[in-house]
């Protein structure tokens, strides 16, 4: 079967599409890369669209079914609970949820279908799905874990109404458990925090993660913001998500109840008291119910099995996902690497293929966007007028470079799917000199100095390195680093110790695995730092013209394209 995934959530944010065929992956893109718009907020995803069609060689006519990250049932099923269940304390908020849910999804369903009428893809109503949001999230961890039997999370802000997911995943087919809907939501709850910390919700909560360290949770309580008993939670309407009369400015998610009792909302860069403390607790309470509650619903399931499979956007924070590691019922774990809502237009996909009889291939690898001949890297390179020259050897050179101490950007190959850059649309740098990454912020990046950096590590160093012999190669993970390595890489060991890897297998990746197999000859070690190649506030890079823009505009000391070196000298 030809199934083609597309979509988010009302195309409010993070529109992208994925296609399947005979159950593997074939292509799988983010509008914002092909744009040139952080997040593609409220466009349609026509360009992914065009990429996978082009990539997989089919025509409007070669689509056997399409699937879309929203379920029109599941919505209409609950908004009536939702109503009742926020009338008293969200009166506004109800009423609008009943007036506006007709046209809502009316206008939904219109855009689906001038996507597929721009295509010329027609298909009878029974070939096209309607998956929910959270059931998407859970088949694109589950159905390409390779898995058989295992736990199934999915936690995020909302979809439809639910906010969390807790199933189990067997034979292919996926078994609530247990759902959590909204106004209780955990996403909501720390993009809210995010937002009074400073940072943008559904984009900086990395950041809070990032900042948590430097604070004591212990200084703040904040059991009358969030509350679990174990098998479910509730949040604060004066806090969490707060309508307009409750926020501190209208514009921005801030509870007037948190300016009241902790300060006026953070700014700048800078790491401050209390902000520190706050983001510290809010990383505690997150992770602390999180625990509880996959105990609580899904421990007889790991216990059997061992195998925990976790979607939705939380599933980014890799803090917690150090915990789901260390817990002793998870024996393998795999956190989808598009765990936001970009990756739910594959996950409806798969769950399609799956219903259509197809046997789901696991995901190795998130190598899925476009690639580039060397005949169109060297004519990008031509037309920008920039200096460059053909390498013998582009593996080799760039190692020697990196060792010297230059900063250098990585293009190479298909693009990754996801957020996270994966050694084909990279920012490399030496681990092992202190204050390279404050070179890279100051050269392009331009992030909070106290926020760190990510490694490539080659994978038969992982059990050296960071203790244990696992595979990681989707920095969807973290782990305490051992003693001896500390000092050697300090440039991508946190605060606490941690770091967020990426292993590295020649199989996977041979050319990257080569960069740094070279660089390990160098210097002895067997890491590099890796961020992706874009700027702040910019998508990761797509084609060759997007990196050279992106080269020309800022300090990178030289860039390897394919087999050619653009440097500025």
């Amino acid at each position: 079967m030809n199934v083609l995934g597309f979509g988010g959530p009302f195309f409010l944010h993070d529109p992208a599409a994925a296609m399947i065929i005979n159950g593997k992956i074939i292509a799988a893109a983010e509008e914002e890369r092909f744009i040139r718009e952080k997040h593609a907020v409220g466009k349609p995803c026509l360009e992914s669209i065009k990429f996978c069609l082009k990539r997989s060689g089919l025509g409007p006519k070669d689509i056997d079914a399409v699937a879309f990250p929203w379920s029109f049932e599941a919505f209409n099923r609950k908004k009536w609970a939702y109503a009742v269940k926020t009338f008293l304390s969200e009166p506004s908020r109800a009423y609008k949820t009943i007036a506006k849910s007709r046209k809502q999804c009316a206008v939904t369903k219109r855009a689906v279908s001038d996507i597929l009428e721009h295509f010329g893809i027609s298909l009878p109503p029974e070939k096209i799905f309607f998956v929910e949001h959270h059931i998407s999230h859970a088949a694109s961890a589950y159905l390409l874990s390779g898995y058989e039997r295992a736990a199934i999370m999915s936690i995020d802000g909302s979809g439809e109404f639910t906010s969390t997911l807790f199933a189990e995943g067997i034979n292919g087919k996926i078994r609530k458990i247990k759902e959590i809907d909204i106004p209780d939501s955990l996403g909501r709850f720390y993009s809210t925090m995010t937002a009074y910390l400073g940072f943008d919700p559904n984009d900086g909560e990395y950041k809070l993660m990032g900042m948590a360290p430097y604070g004591d949770p212990s200084k703040i309580d904040l059991s009358d913001i969030i509350y679990s008993d174990g098998r479910a939670f509730k949040t604060n309407p004066e806090y969490v998500w707060p309508i307009r009369s409750r926020r501190y400015v209208k514009e921005a998610m801030i509870p007037k109840k948190l300016v009241e009792r902790f300060g006026p909302p953070r700014k700048g860069d800078s790491l401050e008291e209390p902000y520190i403390h706050i983001a510290a607790a809010t990383q505690k309470t997150f992770e602390d119910i999180v625990m509880r509650l996959m105990d609580a619903h899904l421990g007889n399931v790991l216990s059997e099995t061992g195998n925990l499979t976790y979607a939705g956007g939380c599933a980014l924070n890799v803090s917690l996902n150090r915990k789901l590691v260390e817990n002793p019922l998870v024996k393998n774990i795999f956190v989808q690497p598009a765990s936001h809502d970009a990756g739910t237009p594959l996950g409806a996909a798969v769950f399609a293929a799956a219903m259509l009889g197809d046997k789901i291939e696991p995901m190795k690898d998130v190598y899925l966007g476009p690639d580039y001949s060397k005949a169109e890297i060297e004519a990008a390179l031509k037309r920008s007028g920039i200096r460059y020259r053909l390498s013998g050897d582009i593996e080799k050179e760039a190692a020697e470079l990196l060792a010297e101490g230059n900063v250098l950007g990585w293009f190479q190959g298909r693009m990754e799917f996801g957020p996270r850059a994966l050694g084909n649309r990279s920012i490399l740098g030496n681990p092992t000199i202190p204050g390279t990454s404050d070179r890279i912020n100051e050269m392009v990046k331009f992030r909070e100095k106290w926020r760190p950096f990510c490694p490539s590590i080659l994978r038969e160093y992982a059990k050296d390195i960071f203790g244990k012999d696992v595979d990681a190669p989707f920095m969807t993970l973290s782990f305490q680093v051992t003693e001896k390595w500390r000092s050697r890489i300090p440039e991508v060991v946190h605060v606490d110790g941690t770091m967020r890897p990426q292993t590295v297998s020649e199989k996977e990746n041979p050319r990257f695995y080569r960069l740094i197999r070279h660089f390990l000859q160098n210097t002895g070690v067997p890491a590099l730092i890796n961020t992706s190649l874009n700027r702040r506030g910019e998508p990761m890079v797509a084609s060759p013209e997007d990196a050279v823009n992106m080269f020309l505009g800022s300090g990178l000391d030289y860039l390897a394209v394919g087999d050619f070196l653009v440097s500025r000298e």
